[in-house]
């Protein structure tokens, strides 16, 4: 059997964090590679090898892959969809050079395997607002859902093309305690509970009655795990995955804390991201994930909130 070493790039970011930590339980400390071009998260200090590196210098990446023996990158560097807007041109050249250059290495390197996320905000006002199937029309709004879209397809030539085993997940919304959010749309279901633990009250960027697909971090580690552990074979997807776990909205949220925090109060100041929030799908149909690699979620929305408290309480 053939030793897997593996990269994770952008790992002290809000999925990185806990993939990498996550990685190294299975391929041992030493075989997983954390690298970012920030500073190394406090979590991952100690638990293994760290490098700075920078996705769009190609040759330094290149470097590393072959220094390092890899065999398999996790791609999660970004620009997500509010930072996104800010700065479209950044976004675009970030989100696609970097996983362009990282395909190209694959592609030479014969690597085993490559992971690299894509997201609901690939759907757009067109796309269903209920079950959004595998499917479906995908006429993205933001810079951050048309570089994901436009990713999903470069993933699709070069298995194609080139048999680089490239795999991907449409994340939906993702919340974590152990991680800050990085500047997505869904922020407020983090935001959320930090707030309500410190001050009692939050002021939520998005209308009380709007619902998007989210799903609680460890659900979104396993996935990822288990989609890149799937036999090749299996897998009839090879742009991206459907996967869901949760859908509520701020009031739906707010309620849920308010049974742990009866005197917890919320207020609404809809501001530029309702209108990203809008042009997404409230609920996703992941029939095909569930079907091609078992995937299921564990955690329901009073499971997840409860964890959360006890957590950031610590």
């Amino acid at each position: 059997m053939v030793k897997e070493k593996v990269l994770v790039i952008g790992a002290s970011g809000q999925i990185g964090v806990e993939l990498t930590l996550a990685l190294r339980k299975i391929y041992g400390n030493n075989n997983v590679v954390a690298s970012d071009l920030r500073e190394e998260n406090e979590l991952l200090k100690g638990s293994g090898p760290y490098v700075s590196l920078d996705v769009m210098n190609k040759e330094m990446l290149h470097v590393q892959v072959i220094r390092q023996n890899i065999t398999q990158i996790y791609l999660l560097a970004a620009i997500l969809s509010a930072t996104g807007e800010k700065n479209p041109n950044l976004a675009w050249h970030l989100n696609m050079q970097g996983l362009l250059n990282v395909l190209d290495i694959a592609r030479e390197e014969k690597l085993h395997k490559v992971y690299w996320p894509s997201s609901i905000a690939v759907f757009g006002p067109t796309s269903p607002k209920q079950d959004c199937p595998q499917r479906t029309v995908i006429e993205p709004s933001t810079v951050y859902g048309i570089s994901k879209y436009a990713g999903e397809f470069w993933c699709n030539y070069f298995f194609e093309r080139y048999g680089v085993d490239v795999r991907s997940i449409r994340y939906p919304g993702l919340i974590s305690y152990k991680s800050a959010p990085g500047g997505g749309t869904t922020d407020y279901a983090i935001e959320i509970f930090h707030e309500a633990l410190e001050d009692r009250r939050y002021k939520c960027f998005l209308k009380e009655d709007t619902y998007l697909p989210m799903m609680y971090m460890p659900d979104a580690i396993r996935a990822t795990i288990e989609l890149m552990e799937a036999p090749a074979a299996k897998l009839t997807v090879r742009t991206a995955y459907n996967v869901a776990a949760l859908s509520f909205s701020p009031k739906e949220i707010s309620g849920e804390i308010q049974k742990h925090m009866p005197d917890f109060a919320i207020s609404y100041e809809p501001d530029y991201r309702q209108n990203i929030a809008n042009s997404w799908p409230a609920s996703i149909d992941d029939s095909v994930a569930r079907a091609d690699w078992g995937w299921k979620p564990e955690y329901d929305l009073s499971r997840m909130t409860a964890d959360m408290l006890e957590n950031l309480k610590g």
